[in-house]
């Protein structure tokens, strides 16, 4: 017996969905002011473009891309040293989406920021599509890792920021997880060892929207109190609002920490955030939107 947010309706032929702007990098030498509005912009296209496209495939994890949309452009149009032309550079920062079913997010934001062609979106899930319902790194050059089961990602990207270690290199590694994701025992082996080797060009972000598959977290297994864990475990823990461009901005640029030891950011989100019917919502986890929702949600998006 199915529950509501398994449903998978008959979609039909789509509408025509928007086009989306590539946007690009915060131009070299921008202010600040000039800089949030930039990235304020790149999530508003991105969210629109992003419902559109779960809505025509008829498959998605609409909720968790919703809350972690703010986080994917500060990073690549800001914060991320890396770039569409330099994807192959040794010394180019690192990005890995533990959490890989929000893909359709990550795929969106790479196109926003030039990485990927914006028409190459309206094939998401199709067959012989290179995007997958979980990124691949076989099949898009700007993606760092394979992701999908959970638990995973973040030991990845403990490897990775260790070879940057050994490599004494510059480059930065950041992972993206999802809060019910670190009921997983894997990410906590990852955790110690990444604080016991010190790996200070490591940031894992927690997308902590407290909500996962059918339930509250809290509900299912608490992780409470998570600061103090991720703290016992050897990490500098800073926990900021999610969907502020700024104080994401500010933490990420605050990587490699002063004490040398690896970051996590607590990023405090809602799901769905900021579509009125969606924010907060268990059964947006995974659940496609109909025309009227979809609708709905482009006209709340329709200003920063």
């Amino acid at each position: 017996m199915s529950v509501e947010e398994d449903l998978v309706p008959h979609v039909g032929t789509p509408a025509v969905a928007d086009s989306l702007p590539v946007l690009g990098r915060v131009p070299e030498g921008a202010d600040r002011a000039t800089a949030l509005v930039h990235l304020a912009e790149a999530a508003r296209q991105v969210r629109r473009r992003d419902i559109q496209m779960i809505r025509s495939a008829g498959l998605g994890h609409i909720g968790g891309e919703f809350s972690v949309i703010d986080i994917l452009v500060t990073l690549y149009l800001y914060s991320l040293n890396v770039s569409p032309d330099a994807v192959d550079d040794p010394d180019r920062d690192r990005f890995i989406l533990s959490k890989g079913h929000a893909a359709a997010a990550l795929y969106t934001t790479l196109a926003v920021a030039g990485f990927l062609p914006p028409e190459q979106l309206s094939t998401f899930m199709q067959p012989l599509s290179q995007l997958n319902g979980h990124p691949a790194r076989t099949k898009i050059a700007a993606v760092e890792a394979s992701t999908g089961p959970l638990g995973h990602g973040l030991p990845i990207a403990v490897g990775t920021a260790f070879a940057g270690k050994l490599d004494a290199s510059p480059r930065r590694t950041v992972v993206v997880v999802g809060d019910g994701e670190l009921q997983e025992g894997s990410n906590w082996e990852a955790l110690m060892t990444a604080g016991n080797h010190r790996l200070s060009g490591l940031c894992v972000v927690v997308d902590r929207n407290r909500l996962q598959q059918g339930a509250r977290v809290a509900d299912t297994n608490d992780l409470e109190p998570l600061a103090d864990k991720l703290r016992a475990f050897g990490l500098e823990v800073v926990e900021v609002d999610g969907h502020d461009h700024a104080a994401l901005a500010d933490a990420f640029a605050a990587v490699p920490a002063a004490s040398g030891k690896p970051t996590a950011v607590i990023a405090h989100t809602f799901k769905g955030h900021p579509i009125s019917f969606m924010s907060d919502d268990v059964a947006w986890h995974h659940k496609v939107p109909s025309p009227d929702q979809v609708a709905t949600a482009l006209t709340e998006l329709e200003t920063p």
